[in-house]
């Protein structure tokens, strides 16, 4: 049995030998061996002499059911001779635990306050009562019964599951409040028990609905934040996945800067070849020659002897200053040439 009183007898071993004298002197040992991590020198003693066995502390039934491990007899001749036995120890559970009300829920104490529509049929659940018990086998069997009752043809408790029904519909002439205390029960001898105590409250409608399953309260204002900070976080998701494709249509729309031109180095030679010049006039005239001086008077001189025909192609040569070159007839094929296309 569990709970037991340390050093309290447990059993006894006997052994015979059939020799004489010192040969029949037998010696009882236990075989040494570890059970639930502990040596089992620390858990049982025997006595050397007679036998008995001794229970060197107090066994729990939740923590250890049983337990084997062998006990030898020796005797002292030479060479000594033994035998063993094995001993199986069970422990027996007592009923010392008392049944914990798990359902209804209870915020404080041991008072449940619950309302219920005053237009109940017949047969409404009120409550469930569920009660759990850490005992073993009959131990831990529960049964629930009324302890007090306002009105005893008003309601109905199932003693096996601990439901709670109504008998009959509620009538002018029942009270608005009833107080119900159930006791739940273990089948341990001696008997433990636990008791709740259930308030009721009529009402003409209730909000609150009842189920057949343990019901806990819910807190509505962690779902109302819970919903606020879901909206802002979807606003804000939102709000950046459209700045984003604003800035992809932006970036493709917008057409790239055209590149500066490099200018040229002081010995560099600008070629067009095959270009047509749709008005040789233009050419000829005083302001484009004035116009192209100007613009090449940094980097050299553009020597031109003669009027472009129309529709020839030209390379223009920009010479550096000081190259000696002068406005002659020798220096023209140097510094523009004509092509004529037949």
């Amino acid at each position: 049995m569990e709970n037991n009183a340390p050093g309290s007898l447990l059993s006894s071993v006997t052994a015979f030998d059939p020799d004489l004298h010192e040969n029949q002197y037998l010696v009882y040992f236990i075989v040494e061996k570890e059970i639930y991590n502990t040596s089992i020198s620390m858990l049982f003693s025997i006595n050397p002499e007679d036998g008995n066995l001794y229970a060197l502390r107090t066994f729990d039934y939740e923590r250890e059911k049983e337990f084997l491990f062998h006990i030898e007899a020796r005797d002292s001749g030479f060479p000594p001779l033994s035998s063993n036995v094995t001993v199986h120890i069970i422990i027996l559970d007592q009923n010392d635990n008392t049944p914990v009300i798990v359902s209804p829920w209870r915020a404080q104490g041991s008072v449940v306050e619950e309302a219920i529509p005053r237009s109940t049929d017949k047969g409404y659940l009120i409550a469930k009562v569920i009660a759990i018990d850490a005992d073993s086998v009959q131990n831990s069997r529960i049964t629930y019964q009324f302890l007090q009752i306002t009105d005893a043809t008003l309601f109905s408790l199932d003693q096996y599951n601990g439901e709670i029904r109504t008998m009959r519909m509620f009538s002018y002439r029942d009270p608005r409040h009833q107080r119900l205390v159930i006791v739940a029960k273990d089948n341990g001898d001696p008997s433990l028990s636990s008791t709740v105590t259930i308030k009721l409250s009529t009402v003409e409608h209730v909000i609150k609905a009842f189920s057949d399953t343990t019901e806990f309260p819910l807190e509505y204002d962690i779902f109302s934040d819970l919903n606020l900070y879901l909206v802002i976080g979807l606003g804000s998701v939102s709000f950046l996945l459209l700045i984003t494709i604003l800035v992809i249509i932006v970036l493709k729309c917008q057409k790239p800067k055209p590149a500066k031109p490099t200018p040229p180095c002081r010995n560099s030679v600008i070629s067009q070849r095959n270009s047509t010049i749709a008005d040789s006039t233009l050419v000829s005239s005083d302001a484009y020659w004035y116009s192209l001086f100007l613009a090449e008077t940094r980097k050299g001189k553009v020597v031109v002897r003669q009027p472009i025909p129309k529709g020839a192609g030209y390379m223009v040569s920009s010479l550096p200053r000081g190259t000696g070159l002068t406005e002659t007839s020798g220096s023209r094929a140097s510094t523009l040439q004509v092509g004529i296309d037949s």
